[in-house]
C-alpha cells in the first residue's frame, strides 16, 4: 500500500457533522443527520441542511504532513452550488472548512460513525 493511500484511509467513512462555524445544529439537521461520507476511491458526499454535493478528494501538502482537499458540485435548495474545502483527521475527529464559490465558508467539525448509527439518529 502506497503512503498516500494509507493515509487517504484514515479519511474513509461517514463522518456526523457536530458543529459549523456559520450554522447551528437545527440546520445541519433539518433534513437528515449532517454527514461527510468518503469512499476508498476518494469519492463522497457532503450533506447539511438543505446542502447536497458531491465531493472529490485529493491529499495535498499541508506543513510536514498531508491533509485532504476537497472540490465539491452539488445543490442547495435546488440552486446549484460549487467550491472547495479541506479537512484534517486526529483519530476518530475531522475538522475542516468549506468554501462556497462566490459564497459563504464555514469551519466544521465531524466525528467518526458507521452507517447504522448515522441512520438511528
Amino acid at each position: 500500500m502506497t503512503k498516500k493511500r494509507a493515509r487517504l484511509k484514515e479519511y474513509i467513512g461517514t463522518w456526523r457533522i457536530t458543529e459549523m462555524e456559520q450554522w447551528d445544529m437545527d440546520y445541519i439537521d433539518m433534513e437528515s443527520p449532517g454527514r461527510i461520507v468518503i469512499d476508498k476511491n476518494g469519492q463522497g458526499e457532503i450533506h447539511f441542511g438543505a446542502v447536497d454535493v458531491e465531493i472529490d478528494c485529493r491529499l495535498e501538502p499541508h506543513g510536514e504532513s498531508v491533509r485532504l482537499g476537497f472540490s465539491f458540485e452539488g445543490n442547495d435548495e435546488c440552486d446549484p452550488v460549487s467550491g472547495r474545502g479541506w479537512a484534517l483527521v486526529d483519530g476518530e475527529e475531522m475538522t475542516g472548512h468549506l468554501f462556497f464559490h462566490l459564497g459563504e465558508d464555514s469551519e466544521f467539525k465531524a466525528k467518526r460513525r458507521n452507517t447504522e448509527l448515522l441512520r438511528n439518529e
